[in-house]
């Protein structure tokens, strides 16, 4: 974990000699944990205690129309989510220990569309997206079990630029780290849809592309699941490590 250096003198037989007082940091990176439609915190929560185990104030919620809001998914739209992961984010920057300039947002399928979108409307440092969902900007504020499946499965096997897409404009647009973790055999989120997210971030610091041999969208098999967990955490791990190394050698500098 990242510490403040203090550098003293000890008094020691009339002379004194070099010391430096080292303390944590008050502020810590915080996480945010964003799931997928139909999903709920509790999907999150294993993998929010091991990055809080790297030192990060993690957070995970229930998008309306979820958790004890379900009775709300037959009319809920993106529109009403969006200001849900809104005001989680900023009860996150809240805490008193978090450092507002290290957010990081994991996002999965529906929440890693809407986390695109976030980067566009709040600061975000690191943005791990697991297979990205894409969905059009028309019918915003329909309600999202309206909308056409048959129509998605179409615009998500083709061809879209950031010119086109809320969420890939603001990817465009993004220049923090970025992880991308794709599912080899999804049957919801196809490999040109990941393209469309990878082509769009031109602009970030770093982008790390993962693909999950043999895992479905859902990540039905326990070593799928466990894949992507040990691919979040290295990539996590990296990232807070990266820039608690950076903020130190600023510290000397």
């Amino acid at each position: 974990m990242a510490a403040r250096s203090e550098a003293l003198e000890i008094d020691v037989e009339g002379e004194q000699i070099a010391g430096t007082f080292l303390e944590p940091l008050a502020k810590m990176p915080g996480v945010l944990f964003v799931h997928g439609w139909g999903g709920s915190q509790e999907f999150d929560l294993t993998k929010a205690k091991d990055l809080a185990g790297l030192g990060c104030i993690c957070l995970s919620f229930d998008l309306r129309g979820h958790g004890e809001t379900l009775a709300q998914q037959q009319t809920v739209t993106r529109e009403h989510n969006l200001k849900d992961l809104l005001a989680a984010y900023d009860r996150l920057v809240e805490h008193p220990h978090t450092d507002r300039s290290s957010i990081g947002v994991v996002g999965t399928s529906y929440g890693g569309y809407l986390s695109a979108i976030l980067t566009s409307l709040r600061p975000v440092k690191w943005l791990a997206l697991r297979v990205p969902a894409l969905y059009r900007d028309e019918d915003w504020h329909l309600p999202k079990r309206k909308l056409d499946r048959d129509e998605l499965n179409r615009y998500r096997n083709s061809r879209v630029t950031p010119k086109e897409n809320r969420a890939l404009a603001a990817c465009a647009a993004f220049t923090g780290d970025v992880l991308i973790v794709e599912s080899e055999h999804d049957a919801f989120v196809p490999h040109e849809t990941i393209m469309n997210y990878r082509a769009a971030l031109q602009k970030t610091h770093s982008l790390t592309h993962r693909i999950i041999d043999g895992a479905d969208h859902g990540l039905s098999e326990e070593h799928s699941r466990q894949a992507w967990k040990d691919i979040l955490v290295s990539w996590a791990e990296e990232m807070v490590i990266g820039a608690r190394l950076g903020e130190r050698r600023d510290r000397y500098l």
